[in-house]
């Protein structure tokens, strides 16, 4: 597997293996249908979407009641299908851009909910305080954060690849701080490349303090079912009994 380093050229190169109307990747099932719910109630509530991708969580989040949707991603290609995929289905409440979040500039714009699926595994941990402190001040008072990132200990316990690894430097203290390549599989064989830059359960909460949140997060560790299993045993098989990622709630106060 060739590593690609840079987050944008990555997506960009993958952009059409990503893009779906229904479940087909991993995390379509075991992460964001249980997102979703911790969001509840989603009625006319206005969300920023940071590494929204081709658009997938905010649209059901659109259907769901939520008044509207931001997105921003650093791939063109993946905002390219977002808005494809907006004009299609003819969205009006949902905006998309280009963005790094390293990069954005704090406006005078507030939400009441700000989501990041699987964005804080392609940042350092100092990346990564800096982009909760940014949600911070994006946040309307009494709003909330979810974001969900891999398990920080999957990559350390699961060693066969299919259908779903990390390719592994380090321990998990010694890891710290360091890229993990990785690959994800779609339930119809296609796989997708994924990064962890490794972080433990820890620097999830040190960069919520620092970034000045008070509240104590809501912790989830996010699993395979039994109703997956019974769904496609091949491919959800493998990892039960596994913790495949956490998924954070917190307030701002």
């Amino acid at each position: 597997m060739k590593i690609e380093k840079d987050t944008k050229k990555l997506y960009n190169k993958q952009a059409d293996s990503w893009s779906r109307k229904e479940p087909i990747l991993l995390s379509d099932y075991s992460a964001r249908p249980f997102v979703l719910e911790l969001c509840e109630p989603l009625s006319n509530l206005t969300i920023l979407d940071i590494g929204c991708g081709e658009g997938y969580v905010g649209r059901e989040m659109l259907k769901r009641g939520a008044k509207h949707v931001d997105g921003i991603d650093i791939s063109e290609k993946m905002i390219t299908h977002a808005i494809r995929e907006k004009e299609n289905q003819n969205i009006e409440n949902a905006t998309y851009a280009v963005q790094d979040i390293s990069k954005l500039s704090v406006a005078e714009e507030q939400y009441d909910l700000v989501i990041a699926m699987f964005l804080f595994n392609y940042l350092s941990v100092e990346e990564t305080q800096s982009a909760m402190g940014k949600v911070f001040d994006l946040l309307k008072p009494g709003g909330q954060f979810v974001f969900s990132v891999p398990h920080p200990l999957l990559a350390f316990l699961k060693k066969d690849r299919y259908p779903f690894y990390f390719d592994v430097k380090g321990g998990y203290f010694s890891g710290r701080n360091i890229l993990f390549p990785g690959e994800i599989w779609r339930r119809d064989g296609i796989a997708v490349n994924v990064q962890c830059i490794h972080k433990t359960i820890q620097d999830y909460f040190a960069c919520l303090k620092a970034a000045n949140y008070k509240s104590i997060p809501e912790l989830y560790e996010l699993h395979i079912n039994d109703e997956h299993i019974k769904l496609d045993e091949p491919f959800f098989g493998p990892l039960k009994d596994l913790p495949l990622h956490m998924a954070f709630k917190i307030q701002k106060t």
